[in-house]
């Protein structure tokens, strides 16, 4: 089973032909900054799962881990699509809120617990990080 999704304005579009690594929660700052306050939620996808049609734009910085992060959205509409880490070039994080619904993804993780806010309720069912989590398996070939 694969997935589909699009930006808000359809100018972007990805179709994702693979099973997810894993589907986190995350309340890191820059996350809750362009989530509107709350988490994001994402799912880890192999890089070579994931076909995107349209143009992005994209910005970089380097996170607390010394990685290079990039953030990819829409440069219409700005919905945020995914994003990848210098460390991991084999995967990339696909924001939840792109994908065609119905799809049977949820987060079973929540990181970086220690930036969320006071009034943050965190699914207690959940694994919680304080910070980074180890990385998930490498995706196999």
């Amino acid at each position: 089973m694969g997935y589909t999704g699009r930006c808000s304005c359809g100018a972007v579009e990805v179709r994702i032909d693979g099973q997810p690594i894993a589907v986190r929660q995350c309340w890191c700052r820059r996350c809750q900054k362009i989530a509107a306050g709350g988490p994001t939620h994402n799912a880890i996808f192999r890089t070579d799962d994931i076909v995107v049609e349209g143009v992005t734009a994209s910005d970089s910085y380097v996170a607390d881990s010394g990685n290079t992060l990039t953030r990819s959205h829409c440069p219409t509409c700005g919905t945020p699509m995914f994003s990848g880490s210098s460390a991991r070039p084999q995967m990339r994080v696909v924001r939840l809120g792109v994908l065609d619904q119905p799809h049977d993804l949820k987060p079973t993780m929540a990181i970086w617990t220690s930036e969320a806010p006071e009034w943050a309720i965190i699914d207690p069912a959940m694994e919680a990080f304080p910070a980074q989590p180890p990385a998930p398996p490498s995706p196999q070939s």
